[in-house]
Parts: structure tokens; sequence; C-alpha cells
């Protein structure tokens, strides 16, 4: 059977497009596995969907922090944790989607000689893409504009959207929620990660939103605010099965800029306010 690893962690960002990925490579016979850290949002965003395998990772900061001196020895843990798993997996093909977990992945793959595969979905690519590059035989790119950074690497693809989000229902989204479906929602989204100036703008303003709206706040982990009492205002910090729903309720989305976000958005034809990353 064919095999492929998928790699890519960190945000939401570099792991959904996965998922759009994955029924179409299963349906061609492969046999899909994936590597991420320990304890990012990769893990639980995969669950038990396919087999997942953690690796020791270190941050890629490009500021000072004194973790930037035990870092790399993290990376260099997780690129032996790489050179492990793969040779048990034995894959045909890496498919890297960013992310600071994915470069140890990218170099063992490199080392084996298994052709790595890298997908950027940002008009500029992003420190690990830029990092993993030397080792990847392809990069797909979401933007033309984007291969005057990669050169011959280079192949645009666009970036792929997960047909689930099309299939949302706006009744089961109010349900969940708790709201009336006939009254006007916004959705309010700050990445996987939430943003802090989002959360704190849109609470202070919440009798003042709430008076028109209904608000839907995906505010990110570790970010819910129980003492919010607000019948019009529902919160979580992130969903992953439950997000078509929620998108056929939202009449407006407010949005951290991100660019797999960006797409689902245009797909939906959903008018949006984004607010630059």
């Amino acid at each position: 059977m064919k095999k492929i690893v998928l790699t890519g962690g960190g945000t939401a960002g570099h792991v959904n497009p996965h998922f759009a990925l994955l029924p179409h490579l299963q349906k061609n016979g492969w046999d899909v596995h994936y590597i991420g850290s320990h304890d990012g949002i990769e893990r639980q965003l995969v669950g038990e969907q396919i087999p997942y395998y953690p690796i020791s990772a270190g941050k890629l900061r490009r500021y000072f922090d004194l973790k930037n001196f035990s870092d790399p020895f993290r990376v260099l843990k997780g690129l032996v944790d790489s050179l492990k798993i793969l040779r048990k997996i034995k894959p045909q093909v890496v498919f890297s989607k960013g992310g600071f977990v994915t470069v140890p992945v990218v170099m063992a793959a490199w080392l084996l000689k298994i052709p790595v595969i890298l997908h950027e979905s940002d008009l500029t690519p992003g420190l690990a893409n830029r990092l993993s590059l030397p080792f990847a035989k392809e990069i797909c790119l979401t933007f033309p504009e984007t291969l005057d950074y990669v050169k011959e690497k280079g192949i645009v693809t666009g970036t792929p959207i997960r047909a689930e989000i099309l299939r949302g229902s706006k009744e089961k989204g109010a349900e969940l929620c708790g709201f009336n479906p006939l009254v006007r929602t916004i959705l309010v989204m700050g990445g996987s990660q939430g943003s802090a100036v989002l959360n704190k703008v849109i609470r202070e303003n919440l009798e003042l939103l709430t008076k028109d709206y209904q608000i839907v706040h995906l505010c990110g982990q570790g970010n819910l605010d129980k003492g919010i009492k607000n019948v019009r205002y529902s919160q979580f910090e992130y969903v992953r099965d439950e997000l078509a729903d929620i998108f056929a309720l939202a009449d407006v989305i407010l949005s951290r800029a991100g660019a797999n976000a960006i797409f689902e958005f245009l797909a939906l034809s959903k008018p949006n306010i984004l607010v630059p990353l």
C-alpha cells in the first residue's frame, strides 16, 4: 500500500488544509500518517482520524528568548525522532504544511531520500518553509507572485479547502449556540490561539453589539470568560466538526487575516472584516 506522512503544526492554519486532502488520499488508496508535536494543537485536531506520531520540537523564534539556547537541542531530538518514525513507516512521500515542527521531519526525510512536498499558503514563505525548501522536491503555492521567492521548485496549486465547510446547517449552528436563527449573527474568529485584542474589544463592547446581533466568539485556547452572562453571546475556545454549521449561521465574519481562513470565507461567499496578523 502507498504511504504518505503529513506534517504541520503550531496553529490550525498549518493543520486544517491536510483535512481537505485526507478523504481524497484515502479514496485513492493511500495509507496516511501524521507527525506533529507532543502538545501542539495539531495533536488535538488530528485526534483518532489517522495514526499520530509525536516528536520533540523547538520553536523557531525571530526574537530574543532564553529558550532560543535550548530549542536547537529539541530540534535535534526531533530529527532523531523523525528518522526513527520514517524508517518504521517507510512512506513514499512526505507532505509538509509548515510550522516549526515540520523542519526536523523534512530534514529526516531528505536524509532517508524520501521525496518531500511543501505547501505555502501565504504570499511570502514562512520561516519553516524557507528552512525546509533546500530539502524539498517541490513547493506548492497559493499565489503566482510567490514563485519569485522559490524559483524553479514552485508550482501554483492554490490552497486546499475542506469540502465539509460548504455543507453546514444554519439551524444546527443556532441550536449549538442557543441562538435564534432569524436574528443576524456575527462570527468572531481570532485563530486557534486566539487574539487578545479581538477578545478584549468584543467583550468590552458586548452590550452594544448584542442589541442588534448575536455573537459567536471563537476566542482561542484558554481564553474563555465564564463570567459573561448574555443570551446573545456564545463563546468557544475552538470548534472543528461544528465549524461548518457556525459558518452557515454567520451573516458577517470578523477574523484575523489568516490565508486559509480567507479562502474559506471566499468559498462560502461570506461578508468579512479582516484584521491583519
